[in-house]
């Protein structure tokens, strides 16, 4: 049962495949050349879509809806039409203008043609992976994509009228410097995409095969690593993007930006969304989604997924229902992600607690972050600082 009988739907579809390895990544992907691997998984997809379909109601409308990978655009042409197809055929997508349906994009394997079929399929939203303009830190991490093209690849959007284009960075990259992510900031505010999401590299080699071949010694310090975000925040505020917090940023009149400044940004899976208190319904290889108060994930090795479908199941591998606690602190956490502090007086009326002793232990190890100036704890609410 949904969060909202009859209330709207977001949809994920994971597409793990990619032709060469960024050796940042941490995705669940799948590096081919096969197309015949990807012609099964999207058969298997196919299979799960008009399965999980089964459970929903036909009149929900899908108003957000995200493909993500691996490299969604690496998938051929007519794959792409039959999965819309069967999408539209088993939930009621929508041409509403207020949609959301995006697609991540890498600019080396995507051309005006391919943006003129995402635009004919609904998408207009796409998200481009830039990470880094500087040939050095591109070189370090087996992604060379020269500015021109993901200039080609923006302009191309634009005069297609997609409604929002969103960048991709990444900062603490091997060879990373302040002069050189600085650069590469600089002309990113010259394209002036719509949003941009900012990502901090997590080094995990243990669990990520490819990021062995990122040498330590070649990742900037934490010093340099704190001055790249601050760099990042400054310049960005500076030419006129709003920080919607953490790793995101909009223009003001992005509708992120509004969101944020009328109280009704929420965050997702997706990262900051307009969309609260949506049943997510996921496909792929390793896709989470949440149904109500249930989270549930795939499995996340291909074939484990495939066999599943093969035999007839749901490809489920994993879920937690969220008891009164998970609630009320993904509620609190939401807030401090959304908005920048928390509501006390609101949460007790929400759920009705005593806040300060529902959270007693935490507001005393809260101490510490005040004393630092780091928390602001007068006024009934939690507020953080600059």
């Amino acid at each position: 049962r949904g969060a909202v009988e009859g209330s709207p739907l977001s949809l994920y579809v994971h597409l793990p495949f990619c032709f060469s390895p960024c050796f940042y990544c941490g995705c669940n992907k799948v590096v081919t050349h096969q197309l015949s691997r990807v012609d099964a998984y999207v058969r298997h997809l196919l299979d799960e879509v008009g399965r999980r379909s089964a459970f929903f109601d036909r009149e929900r409308v899908v108003q957000q809806m995200h493909f993500g990978g691996g490299t969604p655009t690496f998938l051929p042409k007519k794959r792409l039409i039959e999965l819309i197809d069967r999408l539209e055929r088993d939930f009621q997508l929508t041409d509403d203008p207020s949609r959301d349906y995006s697609i991540e994009i890498d600019p080396r394997v995507t051309n005006h043609s391919m943006l003129q079929l995402l635009a004919a399929l609904g998408f207009n939203r796409i998200s481009l992976g830039v990470q880094d303009f500087d040939e050095s830190v591109q070189r370090a991490v087996n992604r060379v994509q020269p500015a021109s093209t993901v200039m080609s690849v923006y302009e191309s959007a634009r005069a297609l009228g997609f409604r929002s284009i969103n960048f991709d960075l990444i900062y603490g990259l091997p060879c990373q410097t302040a002069a050189t992510f600085s650069e590469t900031l600089d002309r990113v505010i010259e394209m002036r995409p719509d949003r941009l999401a900012v990502y901090g590299y997590a080094h995990m080699p243990k669990l990520f095969k490819a990021q062995r071949q990122i040498r330590a010694g070649d990742l900037p310090d934490a010093p340099t690593r704190l001055g790249l975000l601050q760099l990042t925040v400054d310049k960005l505020c500076t030419a006129g993007y709003v920080y919607i917090g953490m790793d995101h940023f909009a223009l003001p009149e992005d509708s992120l930006a509004i969101a944020r400044e009328n109280g009704t940004l929420h965050r997702s899976f997706q990262g900051y969304t307009t969309h609260a208190d949506r049943d997510l319904v996921s496909f792929g290889v390793s896709a989470i989604g949440q149904i109500g108060d249930l989270y549930i994930q795939n499995h996340k090795s291909l074939p484990e997924y495939e066999t599943a479908i093969a035999r007839g199941d749901l490809p489920s591998h994993q879920g937690t229902r969220m008891s009164a606690d998970d609630l009320i602190r993904k509620d609190v956490i939401n807030q401090i992600m959304c908005h920048g502090f928390v509501d006390a007086a609101g949460i007790e009326g929400k759920h009705g607690i005593e806040f300060g002793s529902y959270f007693g232990k935490e507001l005393q190890q809260l101490q510490a972050l005040q004393a630092d100036g780091l928390v602001d704890l007068t006024g009934g609410r939690i507020a953080l600082t600059p």
